[in-house]
């Protein structure tokens, strides 16, 4: 007679009057895959070690002895010119805004074209679902690109300045965001929706007032979540010459010995204002994940 409960195999059944016997071993199992991966990793990382070693310029190893000289000599230099640092952050101010306007306003139409490729990209949701997997596919392409390369291109088209940044930020944010927000979409209450459908709505109305009331308090939560990372990405595209606080960073760096006390004052006044954002957007999404 064949075992229906643990299928037709002559393998050796597990006791059923052994209790924990199933979990035990699926344990040891996870223990065992995770102990295997594990030692790939390690294989790997000391397989490319001595690549690494070889294609770099210094040693890596030689190298870890000064890996201080460099802050200690900044460091120094800005405490010789403390008095001096205040001036420096007034200073970097309008820098820092153009900044921040870049990262707000790619944030701005990065969200809203996400808003609208997530619902085209969603599962029962999409107004064309044949099209959906293009859609998801397009998706996936955007944020494939990493905001830098994007950005030095648009540089060399466009030339030096704060729309190659913006436009950069706002293509990698549609494709991260509209992962993000497609994903919320999908565990969407539907019967909104059909509700609406029943009396005639088409599909914009339906995703207005079906779909968004239920998303938005998710979708703007993690909007000021990117907020703060194109803040900081907005800061690293100065190094390429896409304008704001980074680019007066760079500069600074340039210039080496004697305008280490400008790298300080600058690096303070981002860390200030990442800090400030990442408080204000942080009470922001309690309350609206929350209500409270």
């Amino acid at each position: 007679m064949v075992d229906i409960a643990f299928g037709p195999s002559p393998e050796k059944r597990p006791d059923p009057n052994a209790p924990g016997a199933e979990y035990l071993a699926l344990m040891r199992r996870k223990r065992l895959y995770g102990g295997l991966i594990l030692v790939v990793f390690v294989a790997m990382l000391a397989a490319g070690f001595d690549v690494a070693q070889d294609r770099n310029a210094g040693g890596f190893l030689p190298g870890l002895a000064q890996l201080d000289d460099f802050p200690r000599e900044v460091l120094s230099e800005a405490w010789e010119k403390r008095a001096d640092l205040p001036a420096l952050m007034w200073k970097a101010l309008p820098s820092l805004i153009e900044t921040v306007n870049i990262a707000a306003v790619s944030t701005l139409i990065g969200v809203l074209a996400a808003s609208v490729l997530s619902l085209l990209a969603t599962r029962g949701l999409a107004l064309w679902p044949r099209l959906a997997p293009l859609f998801r596919r397009l998706l996936d392409a955007m944020r494939a690109i990493p905001e830098v390369v994007i950005a030095l291109i648009l540089i060399y088209i466009l030339g030096g300045g704060p729309i190659p940044a913006m436009v950069a930020i706002a293509i990698h944010t549609t494709g991260a965001m509209g992962k993000l927000f497609s994903e919320v979409a999908e565990n969407a209450d539907l019967k909104p929706v059909e509700g609406l459908a029943s009396v005639g709505a088409n599909w914009s109305q339906r995703m207005w007032l079906g779909i968004i009331p239920q998303v938005a308090p998710n979708w703007f939560s993690y909007a000021l979540l990117r907020f703060e990372i194109n803040v900081r990405a907005s800061a690293i595209l100065g190094f390429v010459g896409a304008g704001g606080i980074g680019y007066d960073l760079k500069i600074a760096m340039q210039w080496g010995g004697g305008s280490y006390d400008t790298v300080v004052a600058i690096f303070l006044v981002l860390f200030v204002t990442i800090v400030v954002i990442d408080q204000m957007s942080d009470r922001l999404r309690h309350r609206l994940v929350k209500g409270a």
